[in-house]
């Protein structure tokens, strides 16, 4: 590129929930990173950003099947837990989750579930 050339890089715009659909032909932004390494690094951060998001959303989506199944007294509630702690312990080992906040998370879905089936039991 040479000094006042004004071409910039254009890179799709990672899925976000919630939003109106953008239309056909709408630039979603621009990128003006002049170094080849930073613009290589800006994709790579997209992409993990995409991949922790899911990651994420497994967890709290496994964590709220585990606690509703065992208030509901289903069978497989025991191995949902295990699937969710699993799960927590996984994106730990990554970058995904700090260690500190996977063993919080693990904590408060061990006190929910047995808050759950304190409940159950009771009634």
């Amino acid at each position: 590129m040479r000094a006042g050339d004004t071409r910039c890089f254009v890179f799709p715009r990672p899925e976000v929930v919630g939003t109106a659909p953008r239309e056909a032909g709408e630039r979603e932004f621009t990128m003006a990173l002049r170094h080849k390494s930073a613009q290589k690094r800006h994709r790579q951060s997209l992409k993990r950003r995409m991949i922790n998001r899911s990651r994420k959303s497994t967890i709290k989506t496994f964590t709220k099947k585990a606690v509703a199944a065992v208030q509901t007294g289903a069978e497989n509630a025991t191995e949902l837990h295990r699937k969710a702690e699993s799960l927590i312990d996984k994106a730990a080992k990554g970058s995904t989750l700090h260690k500190n906040t996977a063993a919080r998370k693990k904590s408060r879905l061990a006190k929910a579930l047995n808050k759950a089936k304190a409940a159950t039991q009771q009634a």
